[in-house]
């Protein structure tokens, strides 16, 4: 935890604020803290600052906190990703989170499993707790959208393309001809499909709602290393 990420509700009256559960444990445990002692604080969609310690013990923590600057600028990628399996869904939110992606649709595909979309793990408060996860290791403080599409063909043709207008469209596709570009200085809408790819049907689809087929090489990538690796690249 680089950040601790507060809430509204987490204020007894500003400045002060009093903290329970997991971010208490958190600095007592890793932190290590003690009364007197800063850490770095940030206001949920808002802006980042320093806590000082006030009170520490077993009950909570309770800190005076500045809030002064501005979170990291946003990654200029929207993130449409078929939903992945369960076990990964965590760490791909978690880290989508951390590298500054702000908007996140989570779609359906032939090759994803119909058991993933009744997971827990897709519950909107599991989804908030990997997205709050993300923040604190980046220190970051805008919650990303998280958004889910369970019907492939009405949202790729129906909502997709106004998703991409005004953006560089690309799927990432394992046999695309084309190389997926570098450096980009325009902002991007990103297709990811499930573990296997989409298939063909899905990519003339995509195509069709004016997405370009790309290719990263020879490698398959899991979805979360493919999530980190062309975030990088695009930017």
């Amino acid at each position: 935890m680089n950040l601790i990420l507060l809430f509204d509700d987490d204020f007894l009256a500003p400045p002060r604020v009093r903290l329970t559960g997991r971010r208490l444990h958190h600095v007592t445990a890793v932190h290590r803290a003690a009364p007197g002692d800063e850490l770095v604080v940030g206001i949920a969609n808002g802006r980042i600052g320093r806590g000082t310690i006030t009170r520490l013990d077993d009950a909570a923590l309770e800190m005076d906190v500045t809030l002064d600057r501005d979170p990291p600028p946003p990654l200029p990628l929207t993130l449409i990703l078929a939903l992945p399996r369960p076990k990964v869904l965590n760490r791909v939110i978690a880290g989508a989170a951390s590298l500054g992606i702000k908007r996140i649709v989570l779609i359906n595909a032939w090759r994803v499993e119909k058991s993933y979309w009744s997971s827990p793990r897709l519950s909107p408060e599991n989804v908030l707790t990997q997205s709050i996860l993300g923040l604190e290791q980046s220190r970051d403080t805008v919650l990303p959208s998280i958004e889910t599409r369970r019907l492939f063909r009405p949202f790729v043709e129906d909502e997709l393309p106004s998703v991409a207008r005004g953006t560089c469209a690309l799927v990432a596709h394992p046999h695309a001809l084309q190389t997926c570009p570098r450096h980009l200085r325009e902002p991007v809408t990103l297709v990811i499909g499930p573990e296997g790819g989409f298939i063909d049907v899905e990519i003339a689809s995509l195509e069709r709602a004016g997405f370009t087929s790309v290719s990263i090489g020879e490698r398959i990538l899991r979805v979360e290393t493919a999530v980190a690796f062309l975030a990088a690249r695009l930017f």
